[in-house]
């Protein structure tokens, strides 16, 4: 019993590492925009492409993504792609132009969307290995990562305004995590994959691993693909928007706008240390179903009262509804294979880089409140797609056959 319960927070450690690794690196080259701005001579707008490029790379690594999985194993890929991470930080730290940096920063999306990918197949792996719920609260360490990495940044402006000087030392203690979580991580005979799975399985379940090539995906996994780009719409959104909403269409004092990022996000990061026992209990599907369903009833009627008290209870609501809508999702598109993984994988992405863009197009034709009227809107379409998808309970094993392709599958 000690054996496995070492092993269980050995291997938890180790794959929470990979979650707080991203976040802190994707903080660290974000906190620095203002003085890559600085050195390269840029405007608003270029900094806007920058951001999209990195976007863009994540976006497009799906079918990189599906074919690394397959070869390699989310071990190996995990390995690899923190490794281009930590290079990524040194790249940009001396990117002699713009075209160059728009280049390095392409590739930081990519690994971001390989290790993204890797990381929640481990996470995935975890929960079937030892029967126990563990992807919650592995999201909210890369929370963690983006605060450390706001820390180190602070601390080194302190100091010094070098961006070769803060990257290096980030890249470092980068390697470091790296180094102390490599041996805890799972081994690719551990993971959810398919190998052992019948011949004639479905193929268009975790079978349709064996297959060469990419193959479409199941009515299963769009469902789960539309779940994570509504959700994470509504996370982006959220972000984005609701300091503007604050000011302009609350009128709260100026100090008072940034609440509406704090309130979604301290409630996030909460909720999320306690959805592993939620899931538990009440099982993955009611969890998405009654979060979606909560964050976009308390959204819409915060917008309907007005006034601050219940905007930031509207947010406070957002942020416990759509916290384990995230992790669940990936939880059950890794119970279909790298294939449903790395798609639902993408389809989050260009959600967190779409949906803000949508929301600002919304508010700029009919204004900011049918904008945040269209994020709850999203919330409870996350609360619909969430009907459709089978959602695995603990029992179920790695190679758990998929349902059919037009049932509406029930909670485990």
């Amino acid at each position: 019993m000690f054996r496995v319960r070492d092993d269980y927070r050995r291997a938890h450690l180790a794959i929470a590492a990979l979650f707080l690794f991203l976040g802190f690196q994707y903080a660290t080259w974000v906190s620095r925009l203002p003085a890559l701005r600085t050195r390269l001579d840029l405007g608003e707008a270029e900094i806007g492409v920058l951001l999209m490029v990195c976007g863009i790379g994540a976006a497009v690594s799906f079918p990189l993504v599906a074919v690394l999985m397959k070869r390699l194993g989310s071990r190996l890929l995990s390995v690899l792609s923190a490794l281009a991470l930590a290079a990524v930080l040194v790249a940009l730290s001396v990117a002699p132009s713009y075209p160059v940096t728009l280049l390095v920063v392409f590739c930081d999306g990519v690994a971001v969307g390989c290790l993204n990918v890797a990381m929640n197949a481990q996470g995935a792996a975890l929960e079937v290995a030892h029967g126990r719920t563990a992807m919650s609260r592995l999201h909210a360490t890369f929370s963690g990562g983006s605060l450390l990495a706001a820390l180190l940044a602070s601390v080194v402006n302190a100091f010094t305004t070098s961006l070769p000087v803060h990257f290096g030392a980030a890249a470092a203690l980068l390697l470091l995590v790296l180094g102390l979580a490599r041996p805890g991580l799972l081994t690719d005979d551990r993971q959810p994959a398919a190998a052992d799975t019948p011949a004639d399985a479905p193929a268009d379940g975790p079978a349709g691993q064996k297959r060469r090539g990419l193959t479409l995906p199941s009515r299963v996994t769009v469902w789960m693909g539309l779940a994570m780009v509504f959700g994470t719409v509504t996370e982006g959104a959220m972000n984005d928007w609701s300091a503007l909403y604050l000011k302009d269409v609350v009128h709260a004092a100026p100090s008072l706008a940034p609440l509406g990022i704090a309130v979604v996000s301290v409630m996030m990061v909460l909720a999320r240390l306690f959805a592993d026992g939620w899931r538990t209990r009440f099982g993955d599907g009611r969890i998405v179903r009654a979060g979606s369903l909560l964050a976009g009833a308390g959204l819409a009627l915060a917008l309907l009262a007005g006034g601050l008290v219940p905007t930031l209870l509207g947010f406070a609501c957002v942020g416990v509804g759509v916290a384990a809508v995230t992790p669940c999702v990936y939880v059950a598109a890794a119970r279909q294979g790298a294939e449903a993984l790395s798609l639902v994988a993408a389809t989050g992405t260009t959600g967190l880089l779409a949906g803000p863009a949508v929301i600002g197009f919304i508010a700029n034709g009919s204004g900011l409140t049918w904008g945040m009227g269209a994020v709850a809107a999203s919330a409870a379409i996350v609360s619909l797609c969430a009907t459709r998808i089978r959602w695995p309970s603990l029992t179920d094993g790695p190679t758990a056959p998929a349902p059919a392709a037009d049932a509406v599958p029930t909670d485990a």
